[in-house]
């Protein structure tokens, strides 16, 4: 073989500093002091991988039905949460996935995206859009109504870590390897615990065994209301107890 070209060496040079980035992320030990869910908890989360999908229950008609985007925790696809849209459906909510697929975490381009596709179902609805968004999914819809809360009615949030120390959890440093930056550094300008202009609602669980219950519950200046369900992580995207909840939050006249 051939010395490499310019362009072959730049991008293996690339290439290395992204394996070594990540493989220093891999290192990186839990800091003293930053409570996270034990393992016996943590390792309770691997049965709801395997549980057979959550049966779409019976709903009673929204009363005020209106524009709901999910969006998905890290690392889960829009399929996860299928079982909540159909129930929101079914009571006659409009909703629409966020179309980005798998969320492998925030950058510019799919933030922008977002923007964008919020906008555009407020206008057509016009109505603004209530945001339902589990674990990193809720990052991203405090973050959008922080923003544009005019284009926000309603953000709830599902097991999301918007309070306190970023590490307050058992999925950091698994997001640092995948998304190549780290928890401290978003790639993104926002302020995840800053609470939106709009009615803001907390669902945590203290079964939890990815997120620290504080870390989702988070404290009164930072939502609105924080409701505590007996629920895993993984739970959050379609278990019945979890979606009557969020349907009963969005028909709360605030």
């Amino acid at each position: 073989m051939g010395p490499l070209s310019e362009d072959e060496e730049r991008f293996a040079g690339s290439l290395r500093h992204a394996i070594a980035r990540r493989a220093a992320f891999a290192r990186e030990q839990h800091p003293d002091g930053v409570r996270k869910p034990p393992t016996e908890l943590m390792l309770a989360e691997l049965r709801s991988l395997y549980r057979r999908g959550h049966r779409v229950q019976k709903v009673k008609p929204a009363v005020r039905p209106m524009p709901v985007m999910l969006l998905p925790g890290f690392g889960a696809h829009p399929r996860r949460m299928q079982p909540m849209a159909d129930a929101l459906s079914a009571a006659g909510h409009h909703v629409h996935h966020w179309g980005l697929g798998l969320n492998l975490g925030a950058n510019e381009r799919n933030f922008s995206y977002l923007m964008r596709r919020v906008a555009i179902i407020a206008r057509e609805s016009w109505h603004p859009v209530a945001l339902v968004g589990w674990s990193l999914g809720g990052l991203f819809a405090r973050e959008i109504a922080r923003r544009e809360p005019h284009l926000v009615a309603k953000v709830i949030t599902m097991g999301t870590p918007f309070s306190g120390d970023p590490r307050a959890n058992n999925a950091w440093k698994a997001y640092q390897v995948v998304t190549g930056h780290s928890v401290d550094s978003p790639p993104i300008d926002c302020d995840f615990s800053a609470k939106p202009a709009v009615p803001t609602v907390a669902l945590w669980s203290p079964r939890d065994g990815i997120i620290a219950p504080r870390a989702a519950c988070g404290w009164p200046h930072e939502r609105d209301r924080a409701v505590a369900i007996r629920c895993s992580h993984l739970d959050f995207s379609s278990a019945p107890k979890v979606v009557a909840e969020v349907l009963r939050q969005l028909d709360v006249q605030e």
